[in-house]
């Protein structure tokens, strides 16, 4: 089973922004966008793991003691740069807790021989993918400039930065990825409190 840990996003602000996608897709309609029961805040990709292993990572997790986190989402971006655009996304703020928990979480799982991230955390929410192109935020080799999203930058410059709110995270969760025809499949395996 491909594995992740997330945040998971409240109501009110996945309502926001799947509004917001609403208005947007239409300048950007070759881009994969991400369903919006689909949002979620990635704090470390795991991978294909077993069952037996996914049971080790479950008790690793429930190991961290983390504080609650505010996270406000807002603004918005192109990875990996918006000459050569091949994700949008949506900006996340928040204080040092977040960072930490991220961090807690790598450690902890590098405990299991899960490789810690070769780059610095940086929260952000994807909401849509360039056709056909890799959904790395790290620029490739063969980056150029993408038409793609050309239109949807051009509407978004005229426009004040959007803002969809903020949250008190209280716990983190432990999420399986199913990979279909229509999209990824997110089903949560277990959760953890943050104090």
């Amino acid at each position: 089973m491909r594995l992740f840990v997330a945040l998971e996003i409240e109501d009110r602000i996945r309502g926001r922004l799947a509004r917001f996608v609403e208005g947007v897709a239409g300048f950007a309609p070759e881009a994969r966008w991400v369903r919006p029961e689909s949002l979620h805040l990635t704090l470390k990709f795991i991978g294909e793991k077993s069952s037996l292993e996914a049971d080790a990572i479950k008790r690793e997790l429930q190991e961290i003691d983390a504080s609650t986190v505010e996270v406000s989402f807002g603004g918005y971006g192109f990875f990996p740069n918006e000459r050569a655009p091949r994700v949008f996304w949506v900006g996340v703020q928040a204080g040092p807790e977040l960072a930490s928990l991220a961090a807690a979480v790598d450690e902890n799982m590098a405990k299991l021989g899960i490789p810690k991230e070769e780059h610095a955390f940086s929260p952000h929410l994807t909401l849509a993918r360039g056709a056909g192109g890799s959904g790395s935020p790290r620029k490739q080799k063969g980056d150029g400039p993408n038409r793609g999203f050309q239109r949807l930058q051009e509407k978004l410059a005229a426009v004040p930065a959007p803002e969809f709110g903020a949250m008190m995270a209280r716990e983190f969760f432990l999420y399986q990825s199913q990979l279909s025809p229509g999209g990824s499949r997110y089903t949560k395996l277990a959760g953890f409190s943050l104090r």
